[in-house]
């Protein structure tokens, strides 16, 4: 029999189950739908190899990773000890040397760019006040700046004349600012739209109220029948029984889930029950009146006149967007400063938000644990590429060359996922205190049977900023279909890739793009009903892909 999960109620008004936070809003109507709606904001959640996150401690497969680190430390040092004997020192460190090369130019050359980021604070202080409007103004100056900005990089790494290591690094940096640079003007400037349309909405709906003897006898009216709606609601619930069910989750494709309103009322109906059965009986009936609460802020949603009602529906849709889902309530533009841009700036996400869920402290020993765990784990990496790859590439036989790459590839693979998504995202994570540590999905991405499943989960920053401003913009707004979008976010995501491999090796080949792009049927491959019923078959072919498919790009571009 499975454990029931715990669910308490926090004095932020959410409900903590065992996985993190939930906040489940009131019911809004949206913009783009004549339905219902409420946001349900999964806020808490720890990275599974946080030594404090308590399903990790309690994995039936923890010793593995044990076992893991043990066998690299005890290769890693065989490796060291044969390079003392053969050289007099454990590794050559002719590889780092490419490390200390321009690090002066380097250094300022990465501060301009991270300080040229700044200009979208005043760019977005003037959406705030109307002076320029994102549609479609804005949105020009946006990818032209942007534009600008890649354009100068690209070109500048290639007339300093950088090894692939700086080069490298300065142009995946320009490709993060870039995509926070998007997010945080394109939601500025959508809530720029969503203000003005509220405002209008607002004004149409103090005008229909005229006929009606005013606004505010139409406010009256509307108390009234809403004081009589909610008489009858409470007579209703009260001879029926708690629903059953599991509980909802909001770990899926946003940090944020919009559902039918009678699934939310459902989902807070069940998650307050849980959690005053977890602390007493004397709050149940606090918990539950909070489920008949007013439909959406305005009053006259309850209106009788439907005209008057639909009119505040939709006012209130609009108003609910320029307000964060979290406990702090954060309302546009009051969003908009430059202690709110640099906090953004350090949160590693690429997707910009009225506000983050946030931890209650800085652990100091985790900032150092992540720290430590930074550099040993890279000295691992570098101890890899020096004695097990670079010596590899250039070989006479190209099958050979891909053998013996195979299994070092794929070790630096691990080590420099756990680096980037466990040490340094979870580090600077702790420093703002954003408290969404979910930087990939815990258990799923190595269990993946399709490269799409893989794209999803293993790299959560990116993918959600893709689905976000790429995927749903594209079909949003050139009302395309999930096929056509999918087909352009792939393309957009090759030719990035391919531009990075060009600074890098200062050559067009191709190679990682048609990569990229050999994805799309591969997916269409493995959505086919009996491969898909085979999920080992399924897990083995993608394993088999992601092995061979690294120490073939590197020789390709390499030596051809």
């Amino acid at each position: 029999m499975d454990t029931p999960h715990v669910v308490e109620r926090t004095n932020s008004g959410g409900f903590q189950s065992a996985d993190g936070t939930f906040y489940v809003s009131k019911p809004y109507r949206s913009r783009s739908t004549k339905k219902l709606r409420a946001t349900i904001t999964f806020t808490s959640r720890a990275s599974h190899f946080d030594t404090n996150n308590v399903s990790s401690g309690t994995n039936e497969f923890r010793g593995f990773f044990t076992l893991f680190w043990i066998a690299i430390f005890l290769f890693m040092t065989r490796t060291y000890i044969e390079g003392i004997e053969a050289n007099g020192t454990p590794l050559n460190l002719q590889f780092a040397t490419l490390f200390s090369r321009h690090a002066l130019p380097l250094a300022l050359s990465d501060a301009t760019l991270v300080l040229s980021t700044g200009v979208c604070v005043p760019f977005a202080k003037l959406l705030a006040k109307d002076y320029i409007k994102y549609h479609w103004t804005g949105v020009i100056i946006q990818h032209s700046w942007q534009t600008l900005v890649l354009a100068i990089t690209v070109k500048w790494t290639f007339d300093q004349q950088w090894p692939w290591v700086q080069s490298g690094f300065l142009t995946l940096h320009c490709l993060v600012m870039l995509m926070k640079m998007h997010s945080y003007i394109y939601v500025n400037g959508y809530l720029q739209w969503v203000d003005r349309e509220a405002k209008k909405a607002l004004a149409i709906l103090h005008k229909e109220t005229e006929r009606v003897g005013g606004y505010e006898t139409a406010v009256a009216v509307a108390k009234i029948y809403r004081k009589e709606a909610d008489s009858i609601s409470v007579r209703s619930d009260s001879g029926s029984s708690t629903p059953d069910g599991s509980n909802g989750h909001a770990g899926g494709e946003k940090s944020f889930l919009e559902v039918e309103v009678s699934a939310a009322a459902v989902l807070r109906q069940r998650l307050a029950v849980a959690a005053a059965a977890a602390r007493n009986e004397t709050v149940m009936a606090e918990h539950i009146a909070e489920i008949t609460e007013e439909v959406g802020p305005h009053p006259l949603v309850g209106h009788p006149d439907e005209k008057i009602s639909e009119l505040a529906q939709e006012f209130s849709g609009l108003d609910a967007e320029l307000v964060s889902t979290g406990p702090a309530k954060v309302r546009w533009p009051n969003n908009i400063s430059w202690s709110n841009f640099v906090d953004y700036q350090v949160i590693p996400t690429l997707v910009y938000d009225l506000e983050y869920p946030r931890t209650e402290r800085i652990r100091p020993f985790y900032v150092f644990e992540k720290t430590v765990a930074t550099f040993g784990t890279f000295t691992l990496l570098y101890s890899v590429t020096e004695v097990f790859i670079l010596p590899k590439i250039h070989q006479a036989s190209f099958f050979r060359a891909l053998l013996d790459l195979t299994l070092p590839f794929m070790v630096a693979y691990l080590l420099l996922f756990y680096i980037v998504f466990e040490c340094i995202c979870n580090g600077f994570a702790e420093l703002s205190r954003f408290a969404d540590r979910q930087f990939y999905e815990d258990w799923e991405w190595w269990n993946s049977t399709s490269w799409d499943e893989f794209s999803r989960k293993w790299n959560r920053p990116v993918h959600q900023f893709l689905l976000r401003h790429v995927y749903a913009s594209t079909m949003r707004s050139y009302k395309l279909s999930k096929t056509s979008a999918m087909f352009i976010t792939f393309l957009l995501s090759a030719a990035v890739h391919e531009l990075v491999m060009v600074v890098v090796t200062q050559k067009i080949r191709m190679y990682l793009f048609m990569a990229q792009i050999v994805q799309i049927p591969l997916i269409a491959v493995g959505r086919i009903p009996a491969i898909r019923r085979n999920k080992i078959l399924g897990n083995v072919f993608f394993w088999l892909s992601l092995f061979s498919g690294f120490p073939l790009l590197c020789v390709l571009y390499v030596v051809h």
